[in-house]
């Protein structure tokens, strides 16, 4: 029984990580719906170079 509680706590955090690497349509639109408040909040307050350079890091490294 212990043995089972085990490998099952080794497995499980596999599963779920390999799990979340498809991306849905509802994560697809969740992003879109993202890009267009973050464009939005651009137009009324745009961001600095510093911003700007930490958004092309996070697309490069996503």
């Amino acid at each position: 029984m212990l043995t089972l509680l085990r490998t099952a706590a080794l497995v499980l955090p596999l599963v779920a990580v390999a799990a979340c690497h498809n991306e849905g349509p509802a994560e697809r639109a969740g992003e879109s719906i993202d890009k267009a408040g973050q464009s939005v909040k651009d137009a009324i307050d745009p961001p600095g170079p510093a911003e700007k350079a930490g958004r092309a890091i996070d697309r490069a490294v996503n």
